[in-house]
């Protein structure tokens, strides 16, 4: 079921929507053996590193990129989370241009207390971020829209990489 912006797309976004759609996971080839990279962000976080956060966040997409065979795609790691009227921004994608390779920003602080966001909402922030990366450079779409499928994607790697202990986690 196709979100309420939908309505507003052009014919040929809607197209790339529906394909969006329809891929639900995005398999990581030997990706269990990614888990010690995925540690290292967990620790790095709690640890409240933010230039080693950005370092293992780095590294972790590295391997993602590489065994996805795209191109790479780069980690900056900042505070405090900026506001708006809608609410705060957890993490933003940047397209390569110019030369410069793609980035992610993501931030490890909530925009009103300050607090250090938890490990799976920063993670799940992190691979957000990645599935536009893969949807313009795996997947070859020419828009990256928020589908059900894309959100299925995001999910799938967080399984991958994070197999749920069971609670949730909010942040």
């Amino acid at each position: 079921m196709p979100f309420a912006y939908y309505d507003r797309l052009t014919l040929s976004q809607r197209r790339v929507y529906r394909q969006s759609d329809d891929i639900a996971s995005v398999p990581i080839p030997h990706g269990v053996e990614l888990r010690p990279l995925v540690d290292a962000v967990a620790e790095a976080l709690a640890a409240e590193d933010r230039a080693r956060l950005q370092t293992a966040a780095d590294r972790l997409l590295a391997e993602i990129t590489a065994r996805l065979h795209v191109p790479p795609l780069r980690t900056r790691v900042l505070a405090v989370r900026p506001t708006y009227r809608w609410g705060e921004l957890h993490g933003l994608y940047n397209g390569a241009s110019g030369g410069r390779v793609a980035r992610v920003s993501v931030w490890m602080r909530t925009a009103q207390r300050h607090q250090v966001v938890k490990f799976r909402s920063f993670l799940r922030t992190l691979l957000h971020e990645l599935c536009h990366h893969l949807d313009y450079e795996l997947l070859a779409l020419p828009d990256s829209f928020h589908t059900e499928g894309f959100y299925k994607r995001e999910s799938s790697l967080l399984r991958q990489l994070a197999p749920s202990t069971g609670g949730a986690e909010a942040s």
